[in-house]
């Protein structure tokens, strides 16, 4: 039935060093070996013809390559610490492959297949076992792909994979499903109309090569999957015919990541996808060019809906993944992208032209691809493209002559190396979207290694690849709200048009340079034993408080810190929100070029204003963070605040706030919503009015008053020995001389949602929006714990209901929605079509056959919901990031034994049936808001609705001090 292959992950390194990994190719010249036997009835079967992966000295999961009769590749993975389980399945088709006469076939495909097969043929079979189980589902089409995946409950994984793998066996295809289907299909397109993104890719399609299949309309509306003529196959035939032509075992590579053994995990994958049909597929391979040469150079400009502006140098190259080990590509973008001292951002940023650039490869089908160089202009760089063009290739040349070196590869190597040696390993399901994306284009041994792979400079390949980037074989797009156009495109009605190239050479900007040696590189990687269960308090004054934490489970010699510089000013008016803002964003700016190499090295830092001030927050190699620490606390302190930084920085929160009525829709509900109930929160149109007076000057008294009062909150968690974290944390301390106590600190505060009117957001949106939220009645344990596991019940029946048969739209959701510790309950229908008012009928009458849910409920089931809702609160974090920011969140809300969460759960699972309805009934309340919005409705006033809310209850056994939210409103940061 399988050909297998197992090996102990650690055990690599031994081999890496030796060289004993073989091309893929060669591996089959002699007999493969394995570290242990499989005890299922495929023991016996012939050994695969692949090696097993490379991985880096750390991981130390359990690998098992399958290779089933029916020709599906399978990676197994046990990883015994995996709070979840997870399987990910792509298939090598996607919207590439789309008929001429049927644009979106592939994505509608897609869709289908959640609709029912022959073994579970419910609509929500598979849906709902996933949420009842605690984990999460979905789908993507991309151009070459199509990848399915999900994650559950390790207990739960069988029953989830069994329902899985029927996607590929039997689908049915419910001809009473797929105009449905479609519907939302073109709910999706409809969603999008207005993300300049996808009109932006619209009009480069315009600019390709029309031949290649990756050019087109991908998403499919009700037009292009219109109902087939009398006479030919039906679209279901169609849809039928494209599951069959194009999936098969043959082109599918599955990638499961669980905390079970090998043995158990390749026994639920053989006897479940052993029935996936082998139809002799081969992946498609496209040799039509992806830019027609004979029409190069081009340039075109078209207009985005949102206040931004951007230019696009767009080179054809060869498909990167065919040089992966060398990686001749990303060694040139590093050194087009580099923001250092000399550095083509750095020249275009004095000159008040640009304010961010990224380069990199786009587009690529296999074999072509695009060489991206992204400039993001400020209006004055909009007059000067022919300059910053000259510039770009003023860059190109000064690589090609003085860039193309040992040493700088080599550095660019190193990076990567450390980066492997410590890859940190994300949740079970993005490790399974990784690994089966990585195995359909790599080979097996680099499935882990291919992104880090850079095995020696190829001259030659580097000035093949530079001799692209040549002002004769560019494409040239800009980007801007002023543009008008004589052309539309078809499916996002994108005003655009082609512009001519001028004929003569502009002059490039002066003091273009390459990059020097990079002076942050870590070298004592050493990692430390040392590891605590919980926080401690390191230093304790009234002025300032730092915890620490050794953390040595995630194996990598890294830190991660937090400093919250608090001020009793930071944001009780608009303005001085505004300022916090200014403040943070001017030290970032005014540090880029410094402390770029820094970033390159491996160190990360970030100022953030929120409502109690602001946070510098630092991850990086244990080794050299002290630097960057030092370097970010003296330019807060001492550094020169320039006319010109603070330019930068305004221009950048303009944009931010004036577009905030472009943002998705639901976004804006969302945000309206946090900023009625929410104090002190204000909205964008109020920031960018208090915006609009500040001068320079008025941000240097600021940084003066801000840091003469300061109180200062620390934390660090990782790989570092109690005295570097109290030295440093005192260094920090001593340096910034906080002088207030905790308690001249102002807390936010959740308001009580009783007697406010519909909710309208500021939005230039053409769709609908309800969001009605159901506040619970205070802010303890209990109550979070019982709206929880309430929402949890929600989440399937509303999505089946409201969107798979309503088909109200394609954004539609319901579930547990706190804010801050408040817990509630959001229901959210997004609609291109349907009237507030009639979302408003319809989320009444779901929640109105609520209570006849929760009386049918059953021990056996609710134990289910809770179990999964227990799981979700507990989940292991995913790296050494994500957990400092749940512990540095739980210290922002006062909770000193970093205990919350566990008690939190614990009550979830003592929630009951008569506890549940009891709270249904005080949802059912006053509590209760609608965010409504419909084209053209005028916004509400919501600073002035909010002023006499009264604030809503905490919990009286323990003190709240909620997180300080960002003040715009964005996800919350303490």
């Amino acid at each position: 039935m399988a050909s297998t292959l197992t090996r102990r992950g650690a055990s690599a390194l031994v081999a890496t060093l030796i060289g004993l990994w073989l091309p893929l190719a060669q591996a089959s010249a002699a007999p493969a070996a394995t570290s242990e036997q499989p005890v299922t009835a495929q023991a016996d079967a012939d050994v695969a013809t692949a090696t097993t992966p490379i991985v880096s000295p750390h991981d130390d999961r359990d690998y098992r390559v399958l290779t089933l009769d029916n020709g599906l590749d399978v990676l197994l993975v046990s990883d015994p610490e995996a709070d979840k389980a997870a399987a990910s399945l792509n298939v090598s088709v996607g919207s590439a492959q789309d008929p001429d006469d049927l644009q979106g076939l592939a994505h509608l495909l897609e869709h289908m297949l959640f609709l029912g097969t022959e073994a579970y043929p419910e609509p929500d079979a598979y849906q709902g076992y996933i949420s009842r189980h605690g984990g999460r589902h979905n789908a993507f089409t991309a151009s070459l792909d199509t990848n399915y995946f999900f994650d559950v409950e390790p207990e739960a994984f069988e029953g989830a994979l069994d329902r899985f793998s029927r996607f590929f066996i039997d689908p049915l295809f419910n001809a009473d499903r797929l105009g449905s289907e479609r519907n939302v299909v073109h709910s999706e397109y409809q969603a999008r109309l207005r993300d300049d993104a996808r009109r932006e890719n619209e009009v480069l399609d315009a600019l390709l090569n029309p031949a290649n299949p990756t050019v087109g309309f991908s998403v499919g509306s009700k037009e292009t999957l219109a109902e087939r003529p009398e006479g030919e196959p039906s679209l279901r035939e169609r849809v039928m015919n494209f599951y069959e032509n194009h999936y098969g075992a043959n082109v599918m590579h599955l990638a499961v990541v669980a905390p079970m053994p090998l043995d158990q995990l390749q026994t639920l994958v053989v006897e479940r996808f052993a029935e996936v049909p082998d139809r002799g597929l081969e992946a498609p391979v496209i040799d039509t060019p992806l830019v027609d040469r004979s029409r190069l150079p081009l340039a075109a400009e078209a207009q985005s809906l949102r206040d931004a502006r951007r230019v696009s140098f767009l080179f054809p190259v060869p498909d990167p993944v065919l040089s992966y080990r060398h990686k001749p590509a990303s060694y040139i973008a590093n050194l087009i992208g580099h923001e250092g001292p000399g550095s083509l951002l750095s020249r275009l940023r004095e000159a008040g032209w640009a304010d961010g650039l990224s380069a990199g490869v786009t587009r690529g089908d296999g074999r072509h691809a695009l060489l991206a160089v992204d400039v993001s202009l400020t209006p004055e760089g909009h007059e000067h493209l022919d300059r910053i063009q000259a510039s770009l290739f003023a860059t190109i040349e000064q690589i090609r002559q003085q860039g193309i070196s040992e040493e700088r590869y080599d550095e660019q190597a190193s990076l990567s190396e450390q980066a492997f040696q410590f890859q940190q390993h994300g949740n079970a399901l993005d490790e399974a979207m990784r690994l089966s994306m990585s195995l359909t284009h790599y080979p097996l041994e680099d499935v882990n290694r291919a992104g880090y792979r850079m095995d020696g400079l190829d001259a030659e390949e580097v000035r093949r690849w530079l001799d692209s980037l040549r002002p004769d074989n560019m494409i040239r797009l800009y980007t801007g709200p002023e543009v008008e156009g004589d052309q539309r495109s078809r499916y996002y009605d994108t005003a655009w048009q082609e512009t001519p190239l001028a004929d003569t050479a502009a002059d490039p900007l002066a003091g273009l340079a390459l990059p020097e040696p990079n002076p942050f590189i870590a070298e004592d990687l050493a990692l430390l034993e040392a590891h605590d269960e919980r926080p401690s308090l390191l230093i304790d004054t009234p002025e300032a408080g730092a915890w620490y934490k050794a953390d040595a489970e995630y194996d990598t010699p890294k830190a991660s810190w937090r400093f919250s510089l608090q001020h009793p000013g930071a944001s009780q008016s608009p303005r001085q929100a505004v300022l916090t803002q200014l403040l943070a964003g001017w030290l970032n700016d005014s540090l880029n070029e410094k402390l770029y190499a820094a970033r390159l090295a491996g160190q990360k830092y970030e100022a953030y204003a929120h409502s109690r001030g602001m946070t510098l927050s630092f991850t990086g190699w244990r080794d050299r963070q002290d630097r960057v620490i030092r370097e970010v606390i003296d330019q807060l302190k001492q550094g020169e605040i320039l006319d010109a930084s603070v330019a930068r920085v305004r221009y950048g929160l303009e944009k931010q706030w004036g577009n905030a009525p472009r943002n998705p829709l639901y976004h804006q509900g969302q945000r309206t919503l946090s900023e009625a109930l929410i104090r002190p929160q204000w909205s964008p149109q109020v920031l960018l009015e208090a915006l609009s007076d500040l001068e320079p000057q008025d941000l240097r008294d600021f940084r003066e008053r801000f840091l003469d009062e300061l109180h200062l909150q620390a934390l660090v968690v990782g790989n570092l020995e109690e005295s570097l974290a109290r030295d440093e944390a005192e260094q920090a301390i001593a340096a910034l001389e906080p002088s207030l106590g905790a308690d001249a600190i102002t807390d936010l505060q959740v308001l009580k949602a009783v007697d406010l009117p519909s909710l309208t957001p500021d939005s230039s949106r053409d769709e609908s929006l309800l969001i009605r939220y159901l506040q619970g009645p205070d802010q303890g344990i209990a109550t979070q714990a019982r709206i929880a596991v309430l929402g949890k019940l929600l989440e399937t029946p509303f999505y089946q209901q409201l969107r798979t048969e309503q088909q109200l739209g394609y954004i539609v959701s319901a579930g547990y929605s706190p804010l801050l510790h408040a817990p509630g309950i959001s229901l959210l229908v997004q609609s291109p079509s349907t009237q507030s008012d009639e979302l408003k009928a319809r989320v009444s009458d779901f929640l109105d056959r609520v209570p006849e849910r929760l009386d049918s409920l059953d021990d056996d089931t609710l134990a289910t919901y809770r179990q999964a809702v227990h799981d979700e609160i507990t989940q292991r974090d995913s790296g050494l990031e994500e957990r400092t920011t749940r512990l540095w969140q739980a210290l922002s809300y006062g909770d000193t034994d970093f205990d919350r969460r566990e008690r939190l759960a614990a009550a979830v699972l003592e929630v009951d049936a008569a506890s549940l309805k009891d709270s249904w009934q005080r949802l059912g309340g006053a509590a209760v808001v609608d965010v409504t919005f419909d084209p053209g409705a005028a916004p509400s006033d919501v600073m002035a609705l909010k002023g006499d809310l009264e604030a809503l209850p905490g919990d009286e056994e323990e003190a709240l001090s909620p997180t300080p939210a960002d003040t715009s409103a964005q996800a919350a940061k303490p």
